[in-house]
């Protein structure tokens, strides 16, 4: 008999947790697994899961802010599901949907619960007193839950000192298949017809794929090119993705007169496709559980410049796999980049070098193997 697994996670867009959900629930063997994903909002995780065979829940008052009043409808809106769909295993991804639906879960009798920390609310630039909350209700979360999976050692690291939780929670470190990449010329044409320009044959581009929140460090990346352009005239940066901070970005970049060498293409859809238009892949964040991005940037062969934060060390080996810099640092990402652009032989070597590395020690099959184990464990 087939176990039922119920995947709830708060957005539908397609950030890494999102792909993580998509990852497991379309690589779950069909035979020993039915499975349905719970979700929030109308975005491309839908059209995704749909085209998979995958039943999709909606959750309609489930949002990333905290809400008392739609909080407490989640609440019923999760419960009555649970109670009708009966799954042998709800698996909760995200802060929202992890603290709720591990509430919701026990009182409709799920006999598993596993929770996915895909990194901690409580890292975000936010005041003191809601760090507090927030961790708080993390560690709630993790106690409702049988099981919670950390992608990477920082993640659970995050949890020293929590009482009764350290036997609860397991490393599953995130994994990927290779994407189907666009070669080099023709993901340059795509991009610049985005961008609706012409970029010279010789240019050389910086990208960033990520969501526009205030915790990717975008504003520091900004302003590192504000240092390399006006010494390399062939320099351009890319960043794709959408979000609330898209805006104020733009207008940073007009502040410093980056228009046509700095572009904000919003939101692409599978935008991983188009990595190898890049020489160089930035990531700035300033708190990260374990990036799938970074992983992407590796099968695609590009040196990383990455901040020392949360679970990137994990992945990128600084001046083996690619360079580590200090968060909120433009001097340090301006340096990276600059050293990258000068020795060419050094940028090939980190990226052959991570590609390595992640073909290694980041498949998809080992994260499958090892959430199916915890999904059957008795």
């Amino acid at each position: 008999m087939k176990k039922k697994i119920l995947f709830v996670i708060t957005k539908s867009n397609f950030g890494g947790a999102q792909k993580y959900v998509f990852d497991l629930a379309t690589g779950l063997p069909k035979d020993q697994f039915d499975v349905a994903v719970a979700l929030g909002g109308s975005g491309i995780l839908i059209q995704k899961l749909q085209a998979e065979n995958i039943r999709v829940l909606p959750i309609f008052s489930l949002a990333r802010d905290v809400n008392p009043l739609s909080d407490i409808t989640t609440f019923f809106e999760l419960w009555r599901m649970f109670r009708k769909e009966k799954p042998d295993v709800a698996h909760l991804n995200s802060a929202k949907a992890g603290g709720v639906g591990a509430i919701s879960a026990h009182l409709a009798g799920v006999q598993k619960i596993i929770f996915t920390a895909h990194g901690w609310a409580f890292n975000e630039e936010r005041p003191t007193w809601q760090k507090l909350i927030i961790k708080f209700f993390s560690w709630v979360t993790v106690i409702l839950s049988h099981e919670t999976i950390a992608v990477s050692n920082a993640v659970r690291n995050n949890t020293a000192g929590w009482p009764f939780v350290v036997s609860k929670i397991s490393v599953i470190k995130n994994g990927i298949k290779e994407p189907s990449f666009l070669l080099r010329n023709e993901a340059r044409l795509h991009l610049f017809a985005k961008a609706n320009i012409h970029v010279p044959e010789n240019a050389f581009i910086v990208g960033t794929i990520a969501e526009l929140h205030k915790s990717k460090g975008l504003t520091y990346a900004i302003e590192a090119f504000t240092k390399l352009m006006p010494e390399n005239p062939n320099l351009y940066y890319f960043i794709l993705g959408g979000g609330e901070e898209k805006e104020r970005l733009e207008t940073l970049v007009g502040l410093h007169n980056l228009q046509g060498r700095v572009f904000l293409l919003g939101f692409v859809d599978d935008a991983s496709r188009y990595l190898k238009a890049f020489d160089i892949f930035l990531l700035p964040s300033m708190t990260e559980g374990l990036a799938l991005v970074l992983l992407e940037a590796g099968l695609a062969g590009l040196p990383v410049v990455a901040s020392r934060i949360g679970g990137i060390p994990e992945v990128i080996e600084d001046k083996n796999t690619g360079l580590l810099v200090p968060t909120r640092d433009s001097d340090a990402i301006a340096l990276a980049n600059q050293n990258l652009m000068t020795d060419r032989p050094l940028a090939k070597r980190f990226g052959e070098a991570l590609r390595e590395r992640v073909l290694a020690k980041f498949p998809l099959s080992r994260v499958l193997k090892d959430t199916i184990s915890l999904y059957t464990k008795n």
